[in-house]
């Protein structure tokens, strides 16, 4: 018997998976390798020619050890925060085997000129009391939830989308992003410490040696450290402050870019202490793609056409009944009467093009998820 296909075996994204499915990448997650190496060899150089000096230099104190264990130490969580970021679901939005049009009654493909009702690009939807536009995508064949974008790396809808990292190789989102602040700033942090260690080796030879010139010749090492730390921290540590000013307004970095300049009010916003609250001390929602599951059978596509007659044999008689059902492709609610005898016959009329409210159900399917939004269609 053929061993059932999983998920991600199938899985339509650019990601890629290990472990069978347990750790999920980008496509480029090779760039791994260049960010493991930029803060490997650093540290891996500060614990030769800096950190082990300092422990013969700090003999009685034990400072030096504790300078050598706190590198190593801190060096291997900067590492965990690594693989943490860019090995776990960002927040991926489940894709829809087929358009919500089949549902809704939409017909995206036929023209207006036809007499039927194309599918609407946009929705609104209300949070916090306020609308907000979300899209239909194309490719998930969804309407994408409030701070969903498509990310064209990655090839997937991702919640709370914040942007492609290329130095993690992965997509930052909803369910990664706390993981990704704490990795940067941990790095600067672990900048800092590199920086400061070495400049105190240099001050400790500058005494011994009686001049700074005779230090640098020492110890070469600690000013090319000094030099690479200087620099990183301009780049991580501008960084960790951006995403501090991200964090305490509640932008994402794709919203701060995109909607810069049209000062509009944010509905996401509750206040500094509040925002970063929601993102420190909030749980982290499980991923809603289990990719070790088994792949189910795609459920069969509604027809298209309409149903006009449809006979239905009961097993325990010759009953036969009679059924009329108009489906419109402009959707809305036929009145269907069951005739009583052979001259009274029911009148079906439509509705027109007289479209009722999106009800609960239609902007669950529509979304794939998050129910808890009212919506109405925008044309």
């Amino acid at each position: 018997m053929a061993k059932p296909k999983r998920v991600y075996q199938s899985w339509k994204g650019n990601n890629k998976f290990l472990l069978g499915g347990r750790l999920i990448f980008g496509p480029d997650a090779k760039s791994l390798i260049i960010t493991v190496t930029l803060i490997l060899v650093p540290v891996v150089l500060f614990c030769v020619f800096v950190a082990r000096n300092l422990v013969h230099e700090l003999q009685q104190e034990s400072a030096g050890y504790a300078i050598l264990v706190i590198a190593i130490v801190f060096t291997i969580y900067v590492f965990i925060l690594l693989l943490s970021t860019s090995a776990k679901d960002p927040g991926i939005v489940p894709r829809n085997f087929h358009p919500p049009e089949e549902v809704l009654g939409f017909d995206s493909s036929a023209s207006v000129e036809a007499g039927s009702r194309p599918l609407p690009r946009t929705k609104e939807v209300l949070v916090n009391g306020l609308p907000v536009r979300v899209k239909y995508c194309e490719t998930c064949m969804l309407y994408r939830p409030p701070r969903c974008s498509h990310c064209s790396v990655c090839d997937n809808c991702v919640e709370r989308f914040d942007h492609h990292c290329p130095w993690v190789g992965q997509c930052i989102g909803k369910r990664n992003y706390r993981c990704f602040f704490f990795f940067v700033s941990s790095t600067a942090l672990l900048c800092v410490f590199v920086f400061s260690i070495s400049a105190l080796y240099l001050k400790l030879l500058m005494d011994d040696s009686g001049t700074i010139w005779k230090a640098i010749k020492e110890s070469p090492a600690s000013v090319a450290l000094m030099a690479y730390c200087f620099i990183a921290l301009w780049f991580v540590g501008g960084l960790t402050g951006f995403h501090l000013y991200l964090i305490g307004t509640n932008q994402t970095t794709y919203e701060n870019f995109r909607y810069k300049g049209d000062n509009r009010v944010s509905v996401y916003n509750r206040g500094c202490i509040a925002n970063f609250l929601q993102l420190f001390c909030s749980r982290i929602e499980p991923s809603k793609i289990n990719f070790r599951g088994c792949v189910q059978e795609e459920a069969s596509k509604p027809p298209k056409s309409n149903i006009r007659e449809t006979d239905i044999n009961i097993s325990d008689g010759d009953t036969r009944i009679k059924v009329e059902d108009d489906l419109d492709i402009g959707d809305d609610i036929m009145k269907i009467s069951q005739r009583r005898n052979s001259d009274e016959v029911g009148d079906v009329r439509g509705r027109g093009s007289d479209r009722s409210p999106i009800g609960r159900s239609e902007v669950d399917f529509g979304f794939g998820l998050e129910s808890q939004f009212s919506s109405r269609p925008s044309y």
